[in-house]
């Protein structure tokens, strides 16, 4: 019988009761890798016999930590001392770092079997690699952790690494149908990680349910405050839950306009939960234009070497990217941080009567098509706020293609936020049961 079907935290239970081997879980993987791959092309190195050899090592050895003896797939934007590393560009084509990533070598020291290295978009941008979306080939993953999520929506791992700049994370979480965690800002280190952004840059994880978000993070970070607990041990009295359209609502959806509908109707109906309306500070209009300036120049700094010694390599939206970047004034970069953090300092008025926040994770389900990877428009203000934010499956669109919403929580509240959203979570189930 496959045991991939397990949740990440069943798994790692059987794991360390030895009823369940690491080898086993690994080679159900790869027989999935082998019968799906030509199609949803979500891995660009999938490290067979290493990972084999690892997880038999576990096997016969001593009990290693939280991941042990899982599997988990590593975003090709983040370095692996041991498989290629070529973040989405032919610029990096068979490049090898001299080392990991901090996030991998922590995961590995916690057990983990790294199975291969998954598709980013172009140096985790907006030009697509080969990806596609797994519920529905002709339509897009979502970036630019395209391949991790996709990798996790089919089952061919139960784990994997992202990063999120603008809506990296949230989106493919979101149009692939799983969950996506982005800590707050800082929450794991980013060492190894080829940087975007300075001030945005979140390396976060996806998984097939919160609870296993919230271990793999927990690992990684090594605050075991971030496993997923009953909401009991955060709050005695009912989750107060505030509905948030956001500033950007008129580029919503129907089946966003649904999906938001359906979540007010099950906290409603939860005698657990408490629902509130949120409206955002005035100030909130601007931030998601202050996160694109900030984005943009901070790019153009970061792709300095590739912009001067390989133009020719990049694509032409990447090209356009690198320009726009550096047509930003650095009086238009100053205004924008400025007004983040008038933002930030109001952030206590906005979880004043609520624990957490629920907002729309992407303008609707993904688009058709594979030349783009959607608009991280919803997500953007929550990344240059640096809040910890959950994507939660929330439904379906009319033709099947899956439809999140994220969670959100007060910064540095991680383990909090990861909870509600998996009660959050829970209580959409049952009403689409």
């Amino acid at each position: 019988m496959s045991k991939l079907p397990l949740s990440a935290c069943e798994a790692a239970h059987q794991l360390a009761q030895r009823s369940l081997r690491a080898e086993d879980l690994v080679r159900d993987c790869l027989e999935r890798i082998d019968a799906r791959e030509t199609q949803v092309q979500a891995w660009t190195h999938v490290a067979r016999e290493a990972a084999l050899a690892r997880a038999k090592a576990l096997d016969q050895g001593a009990h290693q930590g939280l991941l042990h003896g899982l599997p988990i797939a590593v975003k090709d934007l983040i370095a692996t001392a041991d498989m290629p590393t070529a973040y989405g560009s032919p610029i990096y084509a068979g490049h090898q770092p001299a080392n990991d990533a901090t996030c991998v070598a922590f995961a590995r020291e916690a057990g983990a079997v790294v199975l291969g290295k998954t598709v980013t978009t172009e140096f985790a941008t907006f030009q697509p690699n080969q990806t596609r979306n797994p519920h529905n080939l002709a339509y897009t993953p979502g970036g630019s952790s395209s391949g991790s999520a996709a990798a996790v929506a089919d089952g061919m791992v139960p784990l994997a690494l992202g990063t999120q700049t603008a809506g990296s994370l949230m989106r493919p979480a979101a149009y692939c149908g799983v969950v996506g965690f982005k800590p707050s800002f800082g929450g794991i280190n980013r060492a190894g990680v080829k940087p975007l952004s300075d001030t945005l840059d979140t390396v976060g994880t996806i998984a097939r349910n919160v609870p296993d978000a919230a271990l793999f993070a927990a690992a990684l970070s090594g605050r075991t405050s971030w496993l997923v607990c009953p909401l009991a041990d955060h709050v005695s009295r009912p989750l107060h839950v505030g509905m948030c359209h956001t500033y950007e609502w008129a580029q919503a959806l129907p089946e966003t306009h649904a999906a938001m509908q359906n979540a007010a109707h099950a906290i409603r109906a939860n005698a657990g939960m408490v629902l509130r309306d949120v409206q955002l500070p005035v100030d909130y209009q601007q931030l998601a234009q202050a996160q694109t300036f900030i984005q943009l120049a901070e790019q153009a700094q970061c792709f300095a070497y590739e912009r001067l010694n390989h133009w020719a390599q990049l694509s032409p939206r990447l090209q356009g990217i690198a320009q726009a970047g550096l047509a930003v004034t650095i009086e238009q970069y100053d205004q924008a941080q400025a007004m983040v953090a008038r933002c930030r300092a109001q952030l206590a008025e906005v979880f004043q009567d609520v624990d957490v926040l629920l907002a729309p994770s992407a303008p609707g389900a993904a688009p058709l098509g594979l030349d783009n990877t959607g608009d991280p428009v919803f997500c953007r203000i929550w990344t240059v706020l640096h809040t910890p934010t959950v994507n939660i499956p929330a439904g379906f669109a009319p033709n099947g293609m899956p439809v999140g919403l994220q969670v959100v929580g007060p910064v540095g509240a991680d383990g909090f936020t990861l909870t509600a959203a998996h009660a959050l979570h829970a209580s959409l189930d049952m009403l689409q049961k």
